[in-house]
């Protein structure tokens, strides 16, 4: 069998099987239950906190009452329908059915517009579906090389927006002192691939002989972080710059910033 055949059938396996994994969940919602003093509203999500896999899909069925589904984050409002989907997100008392696709692994929390206030909430959490660990704000701080041979330091800082800063801190092939940083998405929650610059010339000196007219600021490569916990990671490297080359690293935590916590 031809090679781009082979190709195109284990590419059509992992999409088979990913389909395979994905799941169905269902929350109902709010309904209304019979009482001495007669019927009684409803006023929950049933289940209100629920686990699930990144790729999997929750239904909100609507069982009575004037409700909907809306996001803290304002990653979806759906009642009959979802908005920007081709349906309206207002609290409605039809007997509707609304389906959420989770792809990225954390915590969405969400609310009923008109029952939030009366306890009417919710809360989805995704979790990831491969080997590596979710990126949260509390993997910032200081990582070295996992054989703490000296070669390589790695400041990593997690922004509120979604970014990973990166600083590595290392040798050129030749000799003396590389300083190599940037910042990047975190993708799909779990990875970061960064491309990173580093700033050389003869007018990189100590204060107050920095020349910044003889520095120039060069696209080094790209860097992608990944990590298996809180303590350990990969760091893989593909540099265009000559002597890098491309390679990758076990990489293991130094510091911990006070006030954070991982996860």
């Amino acid at each position: 069998m031809p090679a781009h055949s082979l190709r195109l059938l284990f590419a059509m396996a992992l999409l088979a099987s990913g389909a395979a994994t994905a799941a169905t969940h269902s929350v109902i919602v709010g309904g209304v239950t019979s009482g001495y003093y007669g019927d009684q509203d409803v006023l929950m999500f049933s289940p209100a906190n629920l686990t699930i896999n990144a790729g999997d899909s929750v239904v909100f069925t609507n069982a009575g009452g004037a409700h909907n589904v809306h996001a803290d984050d304002e990653s979806f409002r759906c009642a009959q329908g979802c908005d920007g989907g081709g349906g309206s997100g207002e609290p409605s008392a039809s007997e509707w059915h609304a389906t959420v696709v989770f792809d990225h692994p954390g915590s969405v929390s969400y609310h009923c517009d008109n029952h939030g206030s009366m306890g009417m909430t919710g809360t989805i959490t995704v979790r990831s579906t491969s080997a590596n660990v979710p990126i949260t704000s509390g993997f910032t701080g200081t990582w070295v090389d996992a054989g703490v041979t000296g070669q390589l330091g790695l400041g990593l800082e997690v922004l509120a927006d979604g970014n990973l800063v990166a600083e590595v801190y290392t040798f050129a092939p030749a000799g003396g002192q590389a300083w190599i940083g940037g910042v990047g998405p975190i993708v799909n929650g779990d990875h970061a691939t960064i491309t990173v610059s580093t700033i050389n010339g003869p007018g990189g000196r100590f204060a107050p002989n920095f020349d910044p007219s003889q520095v120039t600021n060069t696209t080094w490569g790209t860097l992608t972080l990944r990590f298996s916990d809180c303590n350990h990671g990969t760091l893989d490297w593909a540099s265009t710059v000559p002597g890098f080359a491309s390679g990758s690293l076990p990489i293991i935590r130094v510091t911990l910033p006070a006030g954070l916590t991982c996860p």
